[in-house]
């Protein structure tokens, strides 16, 4: 497909009316799948776009979501930007009193919600929003008598109500074009690490942009079939996962939730996913675990498979394929890979990761599964992607090279600046804020320090802001670090503190499945798995294995001391941040005790 769409409704109409009564979506409910076709879907959109006119929602106005994913999602998000209005897309996790100041803050006129869950949050504060005319429930049942709010469904119905001779195709046509690459598409609202979050404004051109450049990588989607799991409030799938697989034709699955996406793959058995390097982590750890509990012939053979897998790989990537290699790969991908490949649906051939740095050993596993990898490098005010790896031109630890359209140079400090039609028009309603993250040149400073490497690639080394310096004066970057860590079975999270201090400690959010195991190798008995945390034997494994991980960094980067947290780091508790990673500055305050201690003892 030739990429001349100027806004996002045009590219939607282009792409329902080439397709037609092809299947565009799937989505699962009370445990069946349903289908939508890409005419069906138009219909549905313009039915939504009617009734929203019909109350009052006009282009430049702002719509709020605050829903986990689901197709009424994209339909309503579709509808939201044919008429020529922004949404304002935020997670369902927040607060009341978070939605309320973000709401306020771009005066919305409008709120989408799923459920009756969030409908009671946005009553506690719709009185006090003098902008909000309606809100919109996707679920049938809600417990108020407003006549403010009203169903999706009654939405729907209104809408094909309405449609006639006077709402055409010509009719909504004469919309789309007066939508222009400037106009607001999306405010996105960043996390607010350092103050009050602030508004990410993205227009149609910059999302346009980023489409046509990520299509001009994938190359041909019309086969492929996708699973959508991660946040369509986040940049990330909105741009990667939704929309450029929507552009290039591929089959949308909507995973029910992020808890059952393993069980979702096995049953839509895609082709293609945008993914976060947590579940990636995951799903090699888990293979592994299962691997440990096989006789030792099998082990055997596994450990083989994967050793052949590799080399392969990393022969492939540098251009060679000798023919004794490519022979022992043919029977490790028989007798191990094709296997694996079955666990997770059996026909995924390429996974593009983003939203974090991608270990190096989780890569290489992957490309050994006969599983292609891109990894991707962007943020919310790039649209967000700047660059990804060409399949040409894999290089192992890096992030590929910038799309065609985008510029990316680095700064004398190490920092990576980007410019191009992707980069954000500003922050809402805060000059002050877009002065200090854009320059005068235009140039966008990522706060990210990074390096090209004479392939041409990216190479990202940490976060600006995340390198800290030890009280000896010496610059630490943790996150790679915490990624070679994390290849430990009893890992699950890693977090490195040593700012200003002697020495480095981390937090450990342990693998309890791995750790209940390795109490019962030592027969270790225990009334409740928390007891397994002050275990001198268990402690003192881990920090073998620890020491074992990172035998190569320099004395200063080596962890001294370690605490091991009786949970998780979860979304809901403000640990992590929607694509899994962890959100430091959370997680420093919440245990600022246990650290000092690792400080003070």
């Amino acid at each position: 497909m030739k990429f001349t769409f100027k806004n996002i409704p045009d590219m939607f109409y282009r792409v329902c009316d080439r397709y037609g009564n092809k299947v565009a979506i799937r989505y699962k409910e009370n445990g069946v799948w349903h289908e939508i076709t890409y005419n069906r879907l138009t219909e549905l959109v313009e039915s939504f776009a009617l009734a929203l006119l019909e109350l009052g929602i006009r282009k430049g106005d702002r719509v709020g979501f605050v829903a986990e994913n689901r197709i009424e999602w994209i339909i309503s998000s579709f509808a939201v930007s044919l008429i020529g209005a922004a949404d304002v897309p935020l997670f369902p996790i927040l607060t009341a009193k978070q939605e309320e100041y973000i709401f306020t803050n771009c005066g919305v006129s409008c709120i989408i919600v799923s459920n009756n869950f969030q409908l009671n949050k946005v009553m506690k504060f719709k009185d006090d929003l003098d902008t909000l005319r309606q809100i919109i429930v996707l679920n049938d049942e809600y417990n108020t008598q407003d006549p403010a709010v009203r169903s999706y469904k009654h939405m729907i119905a209104r809408g094909f109500e309405l449609k006639g001779d006077n709402h055409d195709r010509e009719y909504f046509l004469k919309k789309v074009n007066r939508i222009s690459q400037d106009d607001l598409l999306t405010l996105i609202y960043t996390s607010g690490t350092t103050g009050d979050p602030k508004g990410v404004m993205l227009s149609h051109g910059n999302l346009c942009s980023n489409i046509k450049d990520a299509n001009a990588v994938f190359g041909d989607l019309e086969g492929d079939i996708s699973l959508l799991f991660l946040p369509l409030c986040h940049a990330y799938e909105r741009t990667s996962g939704f929309y450029t697989l929507f552009s290039g034709g591929a089959q949308l699955n909507m995973a029910e939730s992020i808890d059952v996406v393993a069980s979702n793959m096995r049953e839509v058995a895609p082709t293609i996913m945008t993914s976060v390097p947590k579940l990636l982590e995951t799903i090699k750890k888990k293979i592994y675990h299962a691997m440990r509990k096989e006789s030792a012939s099998k082990q055997k053979v596994f450990h083989w498979a994967v050793e052949i897998g590799v080399k392969y790989a990393k022969a492939k990537i540098a251009g060679k394929n000798p023919i004794t290699l490519r022979t022992q790969y043919k029977l490790a991908d028989k007798l191990v890979f094709s296997k694996l490949r079955e666990r997770i649906g059996g026909r995924l051939k390429r996974v593009i990761s983003g939203g974090a740095a991608l270990a190096d050993d989780v890569f290489e596993f992957f490309m050994a599964m006969g599983i292609s990898l891109q990894q991707g490098y962007g943020l919310t005010e790039a649209s967000p992607v700047v660059a990804v790896n060409r399949v040409d031109n894999i290089e192992i630890g890096t992030i590929g090279e910038p799309f065609d359209s985008v510029e990316v140079k680095i700064a004398e400090d190490g920092e990576i600046l980007v410019k191009g039609p992707n980069v954000m028009r500003g922050y809402w309603n805060d000059p002050v804020a877009t002065r200090e993250t854009i320059d005068d040149d235009g140039w966008l400073h990522t706060g990210d320090v990074g390096m090209f490497t004479d392939k041409g690639n990216l190479k990202i080394t940490d976060r600006k802001k995340y390198i800290f310096v030890n009280s000896g004066g010496k610059n630490i970057a943790p996150q790679p670090i915490e990624n070679v860590l994390a290849q430990s079975r009893f890992i699950d999270h890693c977090m490195l503190i040593g700012d200003m201090r002697e020495y480095v400690t981390a937090l450990i959010t342990p693998d309890f499945v791995q750790l209940k195991e390795l109490a019962d190798e030592f027969d270790i008995s225990y009334n409740n798995e928390t007891e397994l945390l002050s275990n001198d034997k268990i402690v003192k494994h881990i920090k073998k294995d620890i020491d074992y991980l990172q035998r190569d960094f320099a004395k200063f980067e080596r962890i001294r001391k370690f605490s091991l947290l009786s949970k998780p780091f979860t979304v809901e508790d403000g640990e992590l941040s929607p694509k899994m990673s962890v959100k430091r500055h959370v997680v420093e305050e919440k245990y600022s005790d246990m650290i000092d201690d690792m400080y003070n003892k």
